[in-house]
């Protein structure tokens, strides 16, 4: 099935995890329980023999978790925009650094490459990349599993915002189903291993929701 942008088909059958998407700030945040959460994911990685693809950048949590791949003997993909890929900002010590075009260039990469999505906390882009692969699941676009590293209790209010939606009849409680959450990066991927996606709903036929 097209990703709707550049043509291409995401793959989205087999549920082999060997690489996994990490979407993630690029910046520390306010307290070092978010680094050191990073650093768990990298190393849980390597540890199950998973590759990391991710953003491309040396910056914030994004560089931590690439890092901590690196530092652990892991494979590391990095994509990231021409307009981005700055001395300051490109993470230079990758052996498959990966420059494209556009931000749709890079989104549809890193979801072709990856077997599974994982997001630790950031801002504006990682919401709008956690919730475009949300998205894309629910359109069966891919049904590949997606997991939410609840750090700190930092996206409880994006999970009550969910909550909110089924509630009000916005999103189908089937839905929530779609991805998984821990405040634990082993327990988190041990959850993506064993994912079975929801059967899928065939609600754009009627158009009965928008």
């Amino acid at each position: 099935m097209s990703d709707g942008r550049s043509g291409r088909t995401v793959d989205s059958l087999s549920h082999t995890m060997r690489r996994v998407c990490v979407f993630c700030g690029s910046s520390f945040g306010a307290r070092h329980i978010f680094a050191d959460a990073a650093r768990a994911v990298g190393r849980a990685l390597v540890t199950r023999g998973l590759a990391l693809v991710y953003g491309g950048g040396s910056v914030g949590l994004m560089g931590v978790v690439a890092d901590a791949v690196l530092a652990a003997g892991g494979e590391v993909i990095g994509i990231i925009p021409r307009s981005m890929a700055t001395k300051e900002i490109a993470h230079h010590g990758l052996s498959d650094l990966r420059v494209v075009d556009s931000m749709h260039e890079r989104k549809a990469q890193m979801a072709e490459l990856a077997d599974a999505f994982l997001a630790l906390p950031g801002g504006f882009g990682t919401f709008e990349e956690l919730l475009e692969m949300i998205t894309w699941s629910q359109l069966g676009i891919h049904r590949k599993p997606i997991g939410v590293f609840n750090v700190a209790s930092y996206f409880d209010p994006l999970l009550e915002l969910v909550d909110r939606g089924i509630h009000e009849e916005f999103i189908r409680p089937e839905y929530r189903g779609l991805f998984v959450t821990a405040d634990d990066a082993d327990v988190l991927l041990e959850q993506l291993a064993a994912y079975v996606p929801p059967p899928p709903i065939l609600k754009w036929i009627g158009l009965d929701e928008s």
